[in-house]
């Protein structure tokens, strides 16, 4: 009999579901940014970027940095809490991103912001030369 109150009892805690909120990841366009007029070869600079959460339910979750030969292509990742009401206000964010100079070659910067009416990404570009 205490055998088969203790499976119920694990029964019924094992299927009691925890209400945990639903999320999904959104990337954030770069509202604004500044980068130095050049980089020094072998040294870290730093770049600054500016973005915007759309309101309470969003959150910083990462940077997206994506680079590919001389071209870094610069998002933010948030995470964005579902179904919670959450007011819409709006919070500017600012990021200091490290950069290690590690090429002798010009960088070339694409700043996500956004997709355009077709869903294609749009991008503003800015090339940092190398002293």
């Amino acid at each position: 009999m205490k055998k088969l109150a203790l499976i119920i009892l694990t029964l019924i805690i094992t299927s009691c579901s925890v209400d945990t909120p639903d999320y999904q990841y959104k990337l954030l366009e770069i509202k604004d940014f500044t980068v130095p007029q050049s980089f020094n070869y072998g040294e870290v600079a730093t770049i600054k970027v500016t973005y915007e959460l759309p309101s309470s339910c969003y959150e910083f979750h990462s940077l997206y940095y994506q680079y590919k030969e001389t071209t870094r292509i610069v998002a933010i990742r948030s995470l964005e809490i579902l179904g919670k009401n959450c007011p819409q206000v709006v919070i500017e964010k600012e990021l200091e991103i490290p950069i290690t100079v590690s090429q002798k070659e010009d960088y070339l910067f694409k700043f996500w912001k956004g997709k355009d009416n077709n869903g294609e990404d749009i991008f503003e570009e800015k090339v940092v030369p190398v002293n």
